[in-house]
C-alpha cells in the first residue's frame, strides 16, 4: 500500500507531501490544477519515460518519492517499508532509487510495478499481460493448472533422463569404442596401490647404487677390522687400563665399545656379501615407473586419479552396453508422460473454453453499469490444446470489431473496463449486482494473480464521457473494489467523488510570477464545499450544498460511514 508521496519540482508543482490510507481516495481540483501531475508522479515511480520538461521552470530537478508499506502481493501489511524515488533533472538522466540503493528504470518499474496498477491512458497496467490474463480467466473458473504442470515437469525429467544416457548410436559407439581401449590399457597395467610408484622409486635409487654403495660398505669393515684399523688401537688402548681400578670405569665402558664395534664389523662384511648386482629387475622397475608416468600423463595426476578413472570408466561402460535396455524403458515411461501432458491440455483447454463465457458475461454486464452500456468483452482461448493463448477483447461501441485490450484508444474506455474487470476478479462485483464466476466466488485471489497483482490501483479518466446515473455506479464500484485495495481515483464527477473514504483538493495558487499547486485532505464540511463546486461551480450555493449533502450521505454506506 502507498502510505506516503512527496512530489516537489513537478511542473506547477512546488512541495506537495500525500498522505494516503486504505481504501478509496478522491483526487479532485479545478482543470489545471495539477491532478494530472500527482498521476505523472505515480508513473514515473513505475519506470515512465522521464521528461525533463516536467521540471519546474526555474528548478535543477524534480524529486518524486513513494513509501509503500506490505509486501509486493499487498496482503502482509506488516513488512518492512520500500521507499521509491524518481530523481528527474532539467538537463541529464534521471536517477532512481529502490530502497536505499541506486537503481535503473528499470529495477526501480519493476518494483513500482509489483505494488502499483495504474488505469487510464497509460501503459503500466498487469492486466494487460498475457500471462495475467491466462492467469485470470483460470481464478475465475475455479481452473486446476496443477495437473498439467506436474505431467510437464514429469516430461521434461524423463527426457533430460534420456539425454544423459548418450547421444546417438554412432556416438555411443565411438564412446564405448574408445572407453574399452582405454580401460584394457589400465586392466594390463594391475593398478591396485595408489602409493605403489613411491615404492617403485625407492627400489630404482637402490639397484642402481649397489656397486658404490658395496665398496662404501667393504670401506667401513676394513676401517673396523682391518691389520691396524679401529679395533686394533683399541684393544691396545683397553689392554693399558686393565687392572687399575682408579680408570676401572673407563676401562668397561671401552670393553664395551670395542664389542659394539665389532658387531659393526662383522655386520658390514654381511652387508658388503648380500649386495649384489641386478641389472634385469633394475630395468623392470625402470619400465613399470615409465609405464606409470604414462598412465599419469593420460588419466590423472596422481595414481589414486588414474585408479579413480578406470572404476568410473568401467561404470560407464557398463551403462553404455545396457544403453538399449534402459533407453527402451525411459523412452516407453516418457511416451506415457506425453500422453499424460496430451490428456492434461486437452482437459485444461476445455475448461478454459467453458470459463471464458462467463467471466466474458460478467465483465460485459460490469461495463453496462459503467456506462459503457453495449460494450461487447469477449475472452477468447486459442486453438493450442491447452488454451494458453488467451487475450481479452473489447468492442466499446456499437459497430466497432473486437480487438486487443492493448490497442483500445480512449483512456476512459480502458479504465473503465480495467475496473469492471478487477470488480468481477476480486469478487466485489456482487455489492453492484452482478454475480462473481464461481472460481472467484469461493475465496480471495491468491497472492501474484491477476486480482491481486499490486496492491493500490490508481484510475485516470475512469469517469470519462460519463454522467447521472453511470457516474453513481462507478463511484459504488471503486468503493466496492476500496475493501480490498487501496484505490486512488482522479476525477471531475462529484458523484464519484463522493463516495471516496478520503477525498484530496488539489489547488492552483499564483502569487507573482509564480504558479504554485496544493493538495489538502478535506474534513466532511469541507467535502461538501468541493462537491457543491464540482456541482454547480458555486460552492456557496445553498442548493448546491443540498445536493452535495444528499450525494455524500448516500455514499457513504459504500465504506461505512
Amino acid at each position: 500500500m502507498l502510505t506516503e508521496l512527496r512530489v516537489r519540482q513537478l511542473g506547477v508543482i512546488d512541495d506537495v507531501a500525500l498522505t494516503l490510507g486504505p481504501g478509496m481516495t478522491a483526487l479532485t481540483g479545478e482543470t489545471g490544477a495539477g491532478k494530472t501531475l500527482v498521476v505523472e508522479a505515480i508513473e514515473l515511480l513505475l519506470g515512465g519515460r522521464a521528461d525533463p520538461t516536467l521540471v519546474r521552470s526555474g528548478a535543477g530537478e524534480a524529486v518524486i518519492e513513494g513509501r509503500f508499506i506490505g509486501s509486493a502481493d499487498g496482503y502482509d501489511d506488516d513488512g518492512e517499508d520500500l521507499v521509491l524515488a524518481r530523481v528527474v533533472p532539467a538537463e541529464g538522466r534521471s536517477r532512481a532509487y529502490v530502497g536505499d540503493t541506486m537503481a535503473s528504470a528499470g529495477q526501480l518499474g519493476e518494483a513500482g510495478r509489483a505494488r502499483v496498477d495504474l488505469h487510464g491512458q497509460h501503459t503500466q497496467q498487469s492486466l494487460l499481460s498475457p500471462a495475467v490474463q491466462r492467469s485470470a480467466l483460470d481464478r475465475a473458473g475455479g481452473i486446476d493448472v496443477g495437473p498439467l504442470l506436474a505431467a510437464r515437469a514429469r516430461l521434461r525429467a524423463l527426457e533430460e533422463a534420456r539425454a544423459e544416457l548418450g547421444g546417438d548410436a554412432r556416438s555411443r559407439a565411438r564412446e564405448l569404442d574408445l572407453l574399452r581401449f582405454q580401460l584394457e590399457e589400465l586392466d594390463r597395467a594391475g593398478l591396485d596401490d595408489p602409493d605403489e610408484d613411491a615404492a617403485l622409486a625407492d627400489e630404482e635409487e637402490r639397484l642402481g647404487d649397489t656397486e658404490t654403495l658395496r665398496h662404501a660398505v667393504l670401506a667401513v669393515h676394513e676401517a673396523l677390522s682391518g691389520d691396524g684399523g679401529v679395533l686394533d688401537q683399541l684393544g691396545s688402548a683397553i689392554a693399558g687400563l686393565a687392572g687399575r681400578r682408579s680408570v676401572a670405569a673407563l676401562h668397561d665402558r671401552l670393553r664395551a665399545l670395542e664389542a659394539e664395534l665389532a658387531d659393526a664389523a662383522s655386520d658390514s662384511r654381511a652387508v658388503a656379501e648380500g649386495l649384489e648386482d641386478d641389472p634385469a629387475r633394475l630395468e623392470a622397475v625402470s619400465a613399470r615407473r615409465h609405464l606409470l608416468a604414462e598412465l599419469r600423463r593420460k588419466y590423472g595426476e596422481t595414481l589414486t586419479e588414474v585408479i579413480a578413472f578406470r572404476d568410473e570408466g568401467r561404470r560407464r561402460v557398463a551403462d553404455l552396453e545396457s544403453f538399449e535396455v534402459r533407453a527402451a524403458a525411459t523412452d516407453a515411461e516418457a511416451a506415457a508422460a506425453s500422453a499424460s501432458v496430451r490428456r492434461a491440455e486437452k482437459a485444461l483447454g476445455a475448461a478454459r473454453r467453458a470459463a471464458a463465457p462467463a467471466l466474458s458475461a460478467a465483465v460485459e454486464t460490469a461495463l453496462r453499469i459503467l456506462a459503457l452500456p453495449r460494450a461487447r468483452f469477449d475472452v477468447h482461448v486459442g486453438d493450442d490444446p491447452a488454451g494458453e493463448d488467451v487475450t481479452w477483447l473489447l468492442a466499446a461501441n456499437p459497430g466497432e470489431p473486437l480487438l486487443p485490450l492493448t490497442k483500445v484508444a480512449s483512456g476512459g474506455e480502458l479504465a473503465r473496463t480495467m475496473l469492471a474487470v478487477r470488480l468481477v476478479l476480486s469478487g466485489a462485483s456482487a455489492s453492484i449486482g452482478i454475480p462473481a464466476p464461481a472460481g472467484v466466488a469461493r475465496g480471495r485471489l491468491p497472492a501474484g494473480s491477476a486480482g491481486t497483482a499490486a496492491r493500490t490501483l490508481v484510475f485516470d479518466e475512469v469517469d470519462a464521457g460519463i454522467g447521472g446515473e453511470a457516474a453513481v455506479a462507478v463511484g459504488r464500484a471503486l468503493a466496492a473494489l476500496g475493501r480490498e485495495h487501496q484505490v486512488l481515483v482522479v476525477t471531475h464527477l462529484p458523484q464519484v467523488a463522493a463516495f471516496a473514504r478520503a477525498h484530496l483538493a488539489v489547488s492552483k495558487d499564483v502569487v507573482g510570477e509564480h504558479t504554485s499547486s496544493t493538495v489538502t485532505e478535506l474534513d466532511r464540511a469541507a467535502r461538501v464545499v468541493e462537491l457543491s463546486r464540482m456541482l454547480s461551480g458555486q460552492p456557496a450555493s445553498a442548493t448546491a450544498r443540498r445536493h452535495a449533502e444528499e450525494l455524500l450521505a448516500g455514499a457513504e454506506s459504500a465504506w461505512g460511514g
